[in-house]
């Protein structure tokens, strides 16, 4: 019986933990990346616990960008996935320990998704998760 209690009293901690995760990745963290005085328009992105920070970011066309990618500390592995070949664009990046730096020029304006692929056995994927963001290339 006591086995029974414990079992549930952790489903009960998974789906409130999953809830607030869930709740977070909802707002919007947008950034609007200002082009260097070397012409390059540099991005810090944080990703961890199903999420992008930020999560909605605003670039130039044909102006180079670099993103540097952190992983927020914890086991638990995540990638940056950003595939748009019309515009130039073909990203698919495990995060570690260490910042990714992901350099690219993108070619065409648009708004592009961004996500997390990783997934484990039956569960939600991370991108189910929330840990999505959108590029918008503008003029």
């Amino acid at each position: 019986m006591r086995h029974w209690k414990y079992l549930l009293s952790m489903i009960v901690l998974f789906a409130v933990l999953t809830a607030t995760y869930a709740g977070a990745a909802e707002q919007e963290k947008r950034l609007v990346a200002k082009v260097d005085s070397d012409g390059i328009q540099r991005v810090d992105i944080l990703g961890g616990s199903y999420f992008f920070d930020p999560n909605y970011i605003v670039v130039k066309v044909n102006i180079p960008v670099e993103f540097l990618i952190k992983k927020e500390a914890g086991s638990t592995p995540h990638n940056f996935i950003l595939k748009a070949p019309e515009a130039g664009i073909d990203i698919s990046q495990d995060l570690g320990k260490e910042p990714a730096i992901i350099k690219f020029t993108p070619t065409k304006p648009g708004t592009y998704e961004y996500y997390c692929g990783k997934k484990l056995l039956f569960f939600k994927s991370h991108k189910e998760k929330g840990m999505v963001g959108t590029l918008e290339v503008t003029e």
